[in-house]
């Protein structure tokens, strides 16, 4: 069956049901499952961006990180990446982002960025784009908890 994608709406479609594109989720990522929202036969290749917690910043040994956002606010804001990265870079098809909130231990997935193309020149440069924009306009907000302090930071958007 083959997929249709509404990009205006920010939606599409999976086997006949609507799937979220863009999406700020307190829920475990899978990165199959985020890049599976892309499945269309048209399709020949799917690049992923796989932002993971590290166990150390700035020399500072992390024990979790919580991370918060405006949902509609950061979901609107994620619509609005995406919409630049087929614009800008005219051989992706589609571009699904999801952003995890809540505890994030050390290890988990706190985002995942797909891409779909025919074809996969300028994938990855789209890729990079989107993460820094993502960390440059989007109002997602985390906490750093370190073993000897905590300091909130923000993602973008403020």
């Amino acid at each position: 069956m083959r997929s249709r994608v509404c990009r205006r709406s920010g939606e599409g479609r999976l086997r006949g049901q609507p799937v979220k594109l863009f999406e700020v989720t307190a829920d475990r990522l899978s990165v199959e499952q985020v890049a599976g929202r892309l499945a269309d036969p048209a399709i020949g290749a799917v690049a992923t961006f796989v932002g993971v917690v590290r166990n150390e910043t700035d020399g500072r040994e992390v024990r979790y990180l919580e991370y918060e956002a405006y949902p509609d606010m950061a979901e609107e804001t994620l619509r609005q990446i995406g919409d630049e990265v087929r614009s800008r870079w005219r051989t992706i098809r589609e571009v699904t982002i999801v952003h995890r909130v809540g505890r994030l231990e050390v290890g988990e997935i706190a985002v995942v960025i797909a891409l779909s193309a025919a074809h996969r020149p300028e994938m990855f440069d789209a890729l990079h784009y989107a993460i820094d924009r993502l960390k440059e306009i989007v109002p997602i907000w985390k906490k750093e908890v370190w073993t000897d302090g905590m300091e909130w930071r923000s993602e973008g958007g403020g």
